[in-house]
């Protein structure tokens, strides 16, 4: 019995034996596989960033670049006889924080002691190149090098936007798979809007290494690799030498410049301010930066011509001329008397036409007309007229594009008020309202909002005769390519074509002869503007505003201009705005004592 089971054990050991040998006898003779798998140990599997696309101003200057910078990656499991005060000495770290680092690796998802995972990010070239000669002194730690945001100047940040970390939540509402940890992402600004067209396409290198970590080329000649491909490079309509004059005219003021050319909606000038140096926000300093800016009670994170709203004032008494034109309550010759006991004025007019009533910017022939627009006896009920009166005034004014987001390529555009009767429906707590109480919205005051980007985009209009292009930054996406499509449609307004040049006339004599003509003349192009002075909150000066475009036949540019407690329209934003224009179109002022004006922030 007992030599049975002997023999037994003999045979299955006997099995065992010759099963091991004939499957080591494949391993190592006739499958590869797994001496692949045993080479993974010497092989780095390294992420290739692709280079983000450039940014370009409208005569190919180069405005945004990439600038290289290096991630310190670490394998835990490749890490020897590490030297901490040693580490610490090369790359300028107390213990305390080279401890943080690493506590802060490990509770990351996606750590794993067998793969590289980041310890340091965001060294500088200079950086790098100090600490280069010593990283094999530390085995399993690399550099992985990657490329950063860097600016030909220090302009145009508001429109540009940062670029920065994926967050958290982002990446875990990434619903393409794209991104992962560690992903750089367009946080604002065009770098935003544009995301998809500039964030290219990530590759993989797979890199031999020696015993001692060294780099020894790549494995089976890149046969595994795939390369990155870089993002489309970005062709806006900026100038950026009247955006860089126009920055420069704001220093020490806070408002907003937009330029536009209306034959195509491209903006020229996107200026906020106070605003902040774009490079700031890029590498390592990135966040003690952030904190700071976004702390700054002055706001320069705040983009003014997008998200600031603001009360028009009497630029909006040119939209209630062309509507009050098509309701047919006025005539270009319709002439009102300047009472002064209805509302107050300034100047000195008395029996004004329509082109003079604009010239004079005078109260009481828009609060007469505003009434004549929204109480034409169409019910025998003064509260019913008025509600029937402005649903169709606001029809009108919203197809100038006001009270609406236009569209604009970047993020966080506000769309303003134009007030409707459900508004003030909702004011009044359903209780009757009339004409008496709104009429300060006939002078461009009250529930109106408007925001900068509108009132350029209302200047473009006008200089259109009309229409209108949605405004945009980017003209061309590739070198051959073009915009978005929906920057190439017209928008038509509501009012007549022929209407138009009754405001054109009107805006010419302003600066002719009327509030605009002691700053915003100039002597080789006729300009067509209107002024604006919103009230404020005492002690505060008023608000300035300007909008303009020129020259009046073919208008190359349209602008507005506010200047918050600047006083005056005729003062600050004129002079601001006809800088502006003369900048664009003739290369620079022949205004010295007018520039000097602006610099000096005294506009008395």
């Amino acid at each position: 019995m007992n030599e049975g089971r002997r023999e037994i054990v003999q045979v299955v050991f006997g099995l065992v034996g010759l099963i091991f040998l004939v499957r080591l006898f494949f391993i190592q003779v006739l499958d590869s596989r797994y001496a692949e798998l045993a080479d993974g140990n010497a092989i780095l599997r390294e992420v290739e960033y692709p280079f983000r696309g450039l940014i370009y101003d409208r005569n190919n200057k180069l405005i945004v670049y990439n600038t290289p910078e290096y991630d310190i990656q670490v394998v835990m499991k490749e890490v020897k006889n590490f030297d901490s005060a040693r580490f610490c000495t090369v790359f300028g770290l107390t213990r305390e924080e080279l401890r943080m680092r690493f506590r802060e690796m490990k509770i990351r998802k996606e750590y794993s002691q067998f793969k590289p995972t980041r310890l340091l990010n965001q060294l500088s070239n200079i950086d790098f190149a100090r600490i280069q000669d010593y990283l094999d002194e530390f085995p399993g730690f690399y550099a992985q090098a990657r490329t950063t945001r860097a600016y030909q100047s220090p302009s145009l940040a508001n429109a540009l936007g940062y670029v920065s970390e994926i967050s958290k939540e982002n990446l875990a509402r990434d619903a393409s798979g794209i991104y992962r940890q560690g992903d750089y992402v367009g946080q604002s600004g065009i770098e935003a809007f544009y995301e998809e067209q500039l964030r290219g396409k990530r590759g993989v290198r797979f890199k031999l290494r020696n015993v001692k970590g060294i780099e020894k080329g790549s494995f089976k000649n890149g046969e595994y690799d795939t390369l990155s491909t870089p993002g489309a490079n970005l062709y806006t309509g900026i100038d950026i030498d009247l955006q860089q004059y126009g920055e420069f005219l704001m220093k020490g003021k806070a408002g907003s410049i937009v330029a536009i050319e209306p034959a195509t909606g491209e903006i020229l000038s996107l200026v906020s301010g106070p605003s902040y140096d774009p490079a700031l926000l890029t590498g390592r300093n990135y966040s003690s930066n952030f904190k700071l800016i976004s702390n700054d009670s002055l706001k320069p994170l705040f983009n003014r011509p997008l998200m600031a709203q603001y009360r028009p004032g009497s630029i909006f008494k040119i939209a209630q001329a062309m509507t009050a034109l098509q309701e047919k309550v006025i005539t270009p010759d319709t002439r009102i008397k300047c009472d002064r006991s209805v509302i107050n004025c300034h100047g000195a007019h008395t029996n004004e036409d329509l082109r003079g009533a604009i010239a004079n910017s005078c109260n009481p022939y828009f609060h007469n007309v505003l009434r004549r627009m929204l109480n034409q006896g169409v019910v025998n009920d003064p509260f019913g007229d008025t509600r029937i009166g402005l649903e169709e005034w606001n029809k009108h004014i919203t197809s100038f594009g006001f009270g609406k987001r236009l569209g604009i390529d970047l993020p966080n555009e506000k769309d303003g008020l134009i007030p409707t009767p459900a508004y003030y429906d909702r004011a009044y707590r359903n209780r009757p309202w009339k004409f008496s109480n709104i009429y300060s919205i006939a002078i461009g005051e009250g529930e109106n909002l408007v925001v900068p980007i509108q009132m350029a985009n209302f200047a473009a209009t006008i200089a259109n005769r009309g229409f209108y292009y949605t405004p945009h930054l980017v003209k061309a996406i590739g070198e051959d390519g073009k915009p978005l499509p929906q920057y190439s449609e017209r928008h038509y307004t509501s009012i007549d074509t022929s209407y138009f040049i009754v405001a054109v006339d009107a805006m010419e004599k302003v600066v002719r002869e009327g509030t605009g003509q002691y700053r915003a003349k100039l002597a080789d192009i006729v300009v067509c503007g209107k002024t604006g002075t919103v009230q404020n909150a005492p002690p505060l000066f008023d608000h300035s505003v300007f909008i303009a475009f020129a020259p009046r036949d073919n208008p190359k540019i349209a602008i507005s201009v506010y200047v918050e407690d600047a006083g005056q329209g005729a003062r600050a934003a004129a002079s601001i705005a006809s800088l502006m224009i003369e900048k664009y179109l003739l290369g620079g002022t022949k205004r010295p004592h007018i520039e000097q004006y602006v610099l000096n922030n005294k506009f008395e």
